[in-house]
């Protein structure tokens, strides 16, 4: 069980961080990237991430423990959700020193 919840929770952070970075990135707008600023590098990012995500769930043996599973995904979702709410990408590329998208 303690595997489920750990790559599912995981996969829910990773799956929702795929969302901002591949929207911009297919909208052709800089966001904030580790890997640089660009849209096609947030593109392949955030498909990046969803396989990851996927990878993760299939991983996690969800079947044998559902409810656990669906719940940790939701914390890490819901994680992942208040730090792009409150700007997180912004701020971590600052704090590492990373050029910050032109707006």
């Amino acid at each position: 069980m303690i595997q489920a919840i750990v790559l599912t929770f995981l996969a829910g952070l990773m799956g929702t961080n795929g969302i901002p970075h591949f929207v911009q990135g297919i909208s052709a707008r800089e966001y904030p990237n580790l890997t640089g600023n660009s849209p096609t590098r947030n593109a392949v990012g955030g498909l990046g991430a969803f396989a990851i995500a996927a990878a993760l769930t299939a991983w996690a043996h969800v079947g044998a423990h559902p409810w656990a599973a669906l719940i940790a995904a939701a914390v890490g979702i819901l994680a992942m959700t208040v730090f792009h709410a409150q700007r997180g990408a912004y701020r971590l590329s600052a704090r590492f020193g990373k050029p910050l998208p032109h707006v």
